[in-house]
């Protein structure tokens, strides 16, 4: 075996190339089990993005259930989720070109069943009693903004749905009992989020309509998730009543805590159809729940409450779907990426139906995770995931230590976790250290502590990443002097209020960030429309804090060069954004690249896409630190260096 070459940090080549990470990496979801068939959503890259649906059946055999031309993604609440519901029959989906209700059947061409509108539906499930759809819609008709409801449709279509339920801003998780006799759901109203306060009802169902309801569990400072009946009509759901988010059922109208554990069994709703538990038998739950950033799936006996972990390689655990034979589940872990994996409940053997990606890196080439934690503001504590630079092929001069990239998770309510991810390899694998950021307001960490964010956005998330990266370079494992931080959307605007309120960093990447608290308040979506009340202050009553957080009004106090990379059709954050920004670095002298890319929202999808951002954003830093990337590609233009 050769020995490593020595070469600068960050020109190493790597056989994990841009290319590689868009075009050969899917985005599995939204896993379903009926029968002995399997069934997913693969976003491809490679398709522009196209969210096609997947059979998998008893055999092996997989198969596509839509035709090429439809795609299975709803923009409700812009992020969607829920996009597709089936029991074995029929396949109900909604499509991303016209939003609207697509059926099924075996066999058949989709046929759609709720008329051309500007409407968008998700969440549904099937009543196949009374021969109808409950899902819930998002009205654009209106004047005065979007209404949500919950509506019920008919299969035989077409139909814009009969209303059952309405009145709350939001709603989410209609779910049918066995019998169909009871209806069970979310809602929640402005300025909450559903992480921060839902309420759980229940109503009883006759003649297709919903009567006696009644608020079982919930608040406007308690957080419900996944409302759902065992096989024997019971009903569960997921509380953060105690500051962790447990598991409790509903028995003679009163909420039972089954696990009482300083762990998560839920997750924030930033989209519908998740799934942390399903029931194997009246008698047997499998569950998920995360403990220090760690994910674990275990069996709960729902007589005895025992919570029995599986031993399992995986570290990141969702979708969890259960039958008496089998559980299946995404699962990842630090040398797995994110997969469809099955569990015989039986044997305990463990099968991969899909990976998100299939082409092999060597292990020489893998960056493994190394929980850190550190003091931070306040004296907090923070925590993240440290990747240093590796590459069998190279080594840094000696004396020499890395540059440290520090990545900023979107959200801001959200996570990072240990999975084996082929964007923070293609960083490590060149020779750039990564530090992946848990900050306060993350999830997975109970309720106080994503509650520390709230007023303190733009504040709390800002000194923990700037002090993650000190502690690193205190601890000499990276260059203090060469330190970049990068995020997306909530990520995208603590980047670019680190660079505005601190002089820690040698370059930043800003991709889809918020920089004007108040045009991102008066231009975003509804469902975010009001976040920005307890994670800053509401609003125009604390205008003058408003500006105080929004980085354009502070863009004279940026030293360093940015880059911009923004999807022109982003409803979310609006391209005005990163332009503006990018204007008054522009007249301060400041370098600034700014990339727009058409065809794309909140979120890159598109492979081309993926590809073009990542390597301008390597080409950007190699510019900046003064190092010549090991790949010929085509440079981003910097103005201003």
């Amino acid at each position: 075996m050769s020995r490593p070459k020595i070469r600068p940090y960050g020109s190493w080549s790597s056989p994990i190339t841009a290319e590689l990470v868009a075009s050969e990496s899917l985005r599995l979801f939204e896993i379903t089990l009926v029968g002995e068939r399997t069934t997913w959503i693969e976003m491809r890259p490679a398709e522009d993005g196209r969210h096609a649906i997947v059979h998998r059946y008893a055999d092996g055999s997989r198969a596509e259930a839509l035709p090429p031309a439809f795609s299975a993604r709803t923009r409700v609440h812009e992020y969607g989720g829920g996009a597709y519901v089936s029991d074995g029959e029929t396949l109900i989906f909604s499509n991303w070109k016209d939003q609207r209700l697509y059926r099924q059947d075996t066999g058949d061409e989709p046929q759609p069943i709720t008329p051309q509108m500007d409407a968008r539906y998700a969440d549904g499930v099937i009543d196949r009693r009374r021969g109808r759809l409950i899902y819930v819609r998002e009205d654009h008709t209106a004047d005065g903004g979007p209404v949500n409801a919950i509506v019920a449709i008919s299969l035989e279509g077409p139909s814009e749905g009969e209303v059952l339920i309405s009145g709350n801003d939001f709603y989410a998780s209609p779910r049918l009992s066995p019998d169909g006799r009871r209806l069970a759901w979310l809602n929640w109203n402005h300025p909450n989020m559903p992480w921060q306060g839902t309420e759980l009802w229940v109503g009883e169902v006759e003649d297709g309509l919903i009567v006696r309801q009644e608020q079982v569990a919930g608040g406007a400072e308690t957080s419900i998730f996944q409302p759902q009946w065992s096989p024997d009509g019971l009903l569960y759901f997921v509380s953060d009543r105690t500051n962790w988010w447990n598991l409790y059922r509903l028995r003679e109208g009163k909420a039972e805590h089954l696990v009482d554990r300083a762990a998560e069994f839920g997750r924030p709703q930033w989209v519908f159809g998740m799934s942390t538990y399903d029931f194997a038998s009246a008698e047997r739950m499998v569950c998920s729940y995360t403990q220090d950033g760690i994910w674990h799936l275990g069996s709960l006996d729902l007589k005895t409450l025992e919570l029995i972990p599986f031993d399992l390689p995986y570290t990141d655990i969702s979708y969890v779907r259960a039958t008496a034979e089998r559980t299946v589940f995404r699962g990842g872990s630090p040398t797995e990426p994110l997969s469809v994996v099955e569990l015989d409940l039986n044997r305990g053997d463990i099968e991969i139906l899909r990976r998100s990606t299939e082409v092999p890196v060597g292990k020489g080439y893998l960056s493994g995770p190394r929980a850190v934690e550190f003091h931070t503001a306040n004296g907090r504590t923070a925590y993240g995931f440290y990747y240093a630079p590796k590459n069998l092929d190279y080594q840094g001069p000696p004396e020499a230590r890395p540059p440290l990239l520090v990545i900023s998770h979107g959200g801001p309510t959200s996570a990072t976790t240990s999975t084996l991810d082929l964007e923070v390899q293609y960083w490590t694998s060149r020779g750039i250290a990564v530090l992946d950021v848990n900050y306060r307001g993350s999830t997975g960490y109970g309720r106080a502590y994503r509650r520390e964010l709230e007023g303190e956005w733009g504040v709390a998330d800002m000194e923990d990443c700037v002090n993650g990266a000190r502690y690193l370079a205190d601890q000499n494992e990276v260059d203090g002097q060469r330190l970049l931080i990068r995020g997306g959307s909530a990520g995208g605007y603590t980047t670019l209020r680190a660079l505005t309120s601190r002089q820690d960093f040698a370059a930043g990447a800003s991709y889809y960030g918020v920089s004007d608290l108040k045009a991102l308040t008066e231009e975003t979506h509804k469902f975010e429309s009001h976040y920005l009340d307890r994670l800053v202050g509401p609003y125009p009553e604390q205008k003058d804090l408003y500006r105080e957080r929004s980085p354009l009004y502070h863009a004279d106090e940026i030293s360093c060069p940015v880059i911009f990379l923004q999807g022109a059709e982003d409803q979310v954050v609006p391209p005005d954004q990163a332009e503006l920004m990018a204007d008054a670095l522009r007249e301060k002298g400041l370098p600034v690249a700014y990339l727009l890319f058409e065809g794309e929202q909140h979120g890159f999808r598109r492979a081309k896409t993926i590809q073009r951002a990542l390597e301008a954003e390597l080409s950007f830093y190699a510019q900046v630190l003064g190092f010549e990337p090991a790949e010929h590609t085509e440079p981003v233009d910097i103005e201003g260096l």
